[in-house]
């Protein structure tokens, strides 16, 4: 969530201010961390309630969202999600919003692209254990490959904490997969890349929005494995998303706390 923390801050940076019916405002940040821990939502959430904050944006990652938000429901809070994609954050919760796009929706973009462009048949998928995001994502995307006509070989997953990914790997290439879908978190995913780097996997390594990601980038750097994932935002759009990411990167080089933060990237 750090790289999601720091986007907001420089939106602060850019635009500290807000005037409404003639009157400015001085847009306050308090920020707090759920050590990405569900159990700890709950209290940290309070945190924001009892600070008197009229806003909350975040969190990142949607089990953490789907934890966090009858918090700030009972508390008439609004909250919006910036990368929360599971349906589950908002619904039910007249509080909760969100920016970008649902799991419905990138699980049937990501089953299209599976299908029509890697001209895949067979998929082997692969989630966290109990986590919503990448198990709901993965369910959302075998309905709909399954509903043009493609072959789900293998549904799995992987227990929390888990830092060998051998067996899966080697599951996938024994089941004859053409792809390897794996919408999973970024640390894990890493761990991934590199271990299906010296397994030699063959077969496209395809996810969601969670590996837009330095962090990937790096973990991939180097290798020969064809990796795609799906995501809401992109650089090269227009001018508005040009802007933005090149003012984010010299606030970034301006600030070396904030680059630190960003893993020195």
């Amino acid at each position: 969530g750090k790289q999601e923390t720091l986007g907001i801050e420089y939106a602060n940076f850019v635009q500290p201010t807000i005037d409404i019916a003639g009157e400015t405002y001085q847009v306050k940040l308090v920020i707090v961390d759920n050590e990405t821990d569900t159990a700890k939502c709950p209290s940290v959430a309070q945190s924001l309630v009892s600070a008197g904050c009229s806003v909350v944006l975040g969190a990142y990652g949607s089990a953490l969202c789907i934890a966090s938000g009858p918090t700030f429901e009972a508390a008439g809070i609004p909250c919006i999600g910036i990368s929360c994609t599971n349906p589950q954050v908002t619904l039910g919760n007249s509080y909760y919003f969100r920016i970008c796009f649902l799991d419905t929706f990138q699980g049937k973009v990501l089953a299209d692209y599976a299908y029509e462009t890697l001209k895949a048949r067979n998929i082997y998928c692969l989630a966290e254990l109990g986590d919503d995001y990448s198990v709901g994502l993965v369910n959302y995307f075998m309905e709909e490959f399954k509903a043009l006509g493609g072959n789900i070989v293998a549904n799995e997953t992987y227990p929390v904490g888990n830092s060998d990914y051998t067996s899966y790997i080697a599951n996938a290439a024994k089941l004859k997969a053409d792809c390897f879908f794996a919408p999973i978190n970024i640390e894990p995913a890493a761990l991934l890349i590199e271990q299906s780097n010296a397994q030699g996997l063959a077969m496209p390594l395809l996810a969601g929005d969670t590996w837009d990601s330095n962090v990937i980038a790096e973990a991939a750097k180097g290798t020969n494995l064809n990796i795609a994932f799906s995501t809401f935002f992109y650089s090269e759009v227009n001018d508005t998303t040009k802007q933005f990411t090149e003012g984010f990167k010299k606030w970034l080089k301006d600030n070396p706390d904030k680059l630190t933060a960003n893993g020195g990237n």
